[in-house]
């Protein structure tokens, strides 16, 4: 049975650890491919071009809107992210799982676009351990950690439009739980449409004593 790929948005708030979960999915499993978004943000120590991002000015960005090579983009914080569209529907043609770490605005553009991805929001185990994070990553002032957590009020009021949510509490389990829900959607007859109708049609054959 020809195993076809899977659209996968992971979501979360500022500081929850998606990021990890990602890399973890990654490093762990031969079968996804990860989206590199677009953003006109500044690079954070230890980020790579290509790898964590690519990192291109406001004028470049919209210049790529503008050229429908965005399948979906969003401004937060002041800034643009954006999801280049070639590689995504190259590797979902290939039969990957593609991973698109993204904020909401940007998972409710690719939910209209692929009726059929699959919508995954990490949770933090409290708003305490959330804040903790964020100040504890020492990557932000503390009126940036402040925007984030009122930020995470207004995404907060998102998460139902999800299709699963992780709590990222032992970050092993999140990565488990994560790659179990989506090798779980691999089984739904939807995405198995060939497979079912050769079924139905053996069955109808047989019925028929042919």
């Amino acid at each position: 049975m020809e195993r076809e790929g899977i659209l996968v948005v992971i979501s979360g708030f500022a500081g929850v650890g998606k990021g990890t979960i990602v890399k973890g999915l990654i490093a762990g499993y031969d079968n996804y491919a990860l989206s590199v978004s677009m953003t006109t943000r500044q690079p954070r120590e230890g980020e790579v071009e290509g790898q964590s991002y690519f990192f291109v000015t406001k004028e470049e960005f919209e210049k790529k809107i503008e050229e429908n090579g965005l399948i979906e983009h969003a401004c937060y914080v002041g800034n643009y992210y954006g999801t280049p569209r070639a590689y995504v529907e190259d590797m979902l043609a290939k039969g990957k799982d593609v991973i698109l770490e993204i904020e909401i605005q940007g998972a409710r553009n690719i939910k209209k676009q692929y009726p059929d991805a699959v919508l995954i929001f990490v949770c933090p185990p409290s708003a305490t351990e959330l804040k903790n994070r964020l100040v504890g990553r020492g990557t932000e002032t503390p009126d940036v950690v402040e925007k984030r957590m009122r930020r995470a009020v207004e995404e907060s009021e998102g998460i139902f439009e999800y299709d699963y949510i992780v709590v990222n509490d032992e970050v092993d389990k999140a990565i488990a739980v994560t790659h179990n829900i989506i090798e779980t959607m691999h089984s739904a007859p939807k995405r198995n449409r060939a497979f079912v109708t050769s079924i139905q049609n053996e069955l109808e054959d047989i019925a028929k004593g042919e």
